[in-house]
Order: C-alpha cells, then structure tokens, then sequence
C-alpha cells in the first residue's frame, strides 16, 4: 500500500514551542513526530510513502533519506505554498498504486488501515475518514446520511458530532481535472464543490486521534505517545 504524507505547511500555531523544526518534526517524548507516524504505517502494511514537503523540507529529507524500517520514501517539495488539494495533486502524480491514503503530518491516527483498504476495493470511490468527538467546534463538522458525506460544516458549532480527521483514500486520477502546481483547498474546491455530483464516502474510526499542531495537545502528546 502506499500513501501520501502532509508535511509541508508553517505550523504556526506550533512555533513557538518549536522554532526552528518542520512541525512533524517536533519531538514526541525525545524522537520526531515523523518517526512516530512512519513506524506506525509501516507496521499496518505501507510500503512506499510520498512526502508533500514546503517549509524547511530539507531538515525531513535529510533526517529520513530514501527508505525507512523499509518504507520507500519519495519527496515531492513544492516551491509555493499549494494549499492541501494543491499538494496533494502534486504528490498524486508521483504514486504508483492505483489508489493512496492520504495522512496529515501532524496527526496521529490509529487507523483501522486493513478495513478501510477493504472498503477501497469493493466500492473504489473516493473515502474521507471521520471520527466523533466530544465537541466539534474546534475542528469543523461532517454531517453524513446512509454513509455518504452529506454537507461540510465551518468551525464553530459545538457539541458532540462528526469530524474530518484529514485522511482520506482517493483514486490516483481523483484530482487530475485541477491543473498541476496550482494552489486549490481539497476540502473546499474538491470536496465541497462536488458533494452533489460525485459520491463522498465516509469511514468512522475509532481510533486513537491526536493533532500535534495545538501547542496543549502537543504537550498531551508526549506522553500518550511514548514508547510507539
């Protein structure tokens, strides 16, 4: 399997706890963030990995090189900033698979990767992980009808609801109608734009969720996450 890794924003809401580090890079309990999330994939079956890399992309590259715990990795560096459909069209291009999982760089998720892959192959439609929390207000929300994605929410509604986790399983060829190189949102002028015309499934996990990109659960990072 083969999957594509979101590594290349600003993290500025992580700054100021770690300045001069790619937010992936941040240190969980003495060890980058990066190697938390690749020994996790590797033990769920990911053999090929393709980094979506901007800011201090080279500190990543340099760090992992070409092969992890056996793990191919390929780096696909933008040279502006290319929003998350941007970047991921890009990095798109550079898969060999017919289909990828898509992860954030700052989320660790314990993903049920074999029952999701499952799913892939019966239906082979585009799949957009959820997973439900005790208030939504913070990250946005995912209202879904008979397991299709129904409507994408703003942040702000609170109370206990659905949420996007930011992975996602798509077809290799599912963004190829938006130019390379040219900046695009994912949630927005993919998904939003096309609830009605194309068929947004959902997945609901329930595993263990944690965006390391907000400095308190940063901090509640480092010791839920030790010893992975």
């Amino acid at each position: 399997m083969e999957a594509i890794i979101l590594a290349g924003g600003f993290g500025t809401r992580l700054r100021q706890v770690v300045p001069d580090l790619p937010k992936p890079m941040a240190p969980i309990a003495g060890r980058p963030f990066l190697e938390i999330l690749l020994s996790t994939l590797a033990r769920k079956g990911f053999t090929r990995i393709v980094f979506s890399l901007g800011f201090m992309s080279e500190k990543i590259i340099a760090h992992f090189g070409d092969r992890y715990l056996g793990l191919e990795l390929v780096y696909e560096v933008e040279a502006q900033p290319l929003g998350t459909g941007g970047a991921i069209r890009a990095a798109l291009a550079r898969c060999v698979t017919d289909h990828v999982f898509v992860f954030n760089g700052d989320t660790y998720l314990d993903l049920e990767v074999d029952e999701l892959e499952r799913i892939w192959q019966v239906g082979r439609q585009p799949l957009i992980v959820v997973r439900e929390v005790p208030d939504t207000a913070r990250f946005g929300r995912v209202e879904i009808f008979d397991g299709r994605i129904n409507a994408f929410l703003e942040k702000g509604v609170s109370g206990p609801g659905l949420i996007n986790v930011g992975c996602y399983v798509l077809p290799k060829d599912a963004l190829n109608d938006f130019p390379l190189g040219q900046p695009f949102s994912l949630e927005t002028d993919f998904f939003s734009n096309h609830l009605q015309s194309l068929h947004f499934m959902s997945f609901v996990t329930h595993g263990r969720f944690i965006d390391i990109g907000v400095p308190v659960d940063y901090a509640f990072a480092q010791t839920e996450l030790a010893g992975l």
